[in-house]
């Protein structure tokens, strides 16, 4: 039951992220989406989509190896 809800957890970031994607080629392509009013609104949202979701997906994974002792010392977290 846990590693279902760990993955629904990361999907919802992951589903976000290919939105974000979707966005910003919509707008390279020039086709408006209903609720956006200006393509550089649209790209604005798809660019934040993207970076928040990547950017969960890649906090989850490096505090997982963090804990697992898997990381390079640059990455450690340092002892106060």
């Amino acid at each position: 039951m846990q590693r279902l809800i760990a993955f629904i957890i990361l999907l919802i970031p992951g589903v976000m992220a290919a939105g974000g994607i979707k966005l910003v080629r919509d707008t390279l392509f020039g086709k408006l989406i209903s609720p956006f009013p200006f393509l550089s609104v649209q790209l604005l949202v798809g660019t934040v989509f993207i970076v928040l979701g990547l950017g969960f997906f890649a906090g989850f994974l490096l505090r997982r190896d963090r804990k697992n002792g898997k990381i390079q010392p640059k990455f450690a977290q340092r002892k106060k």
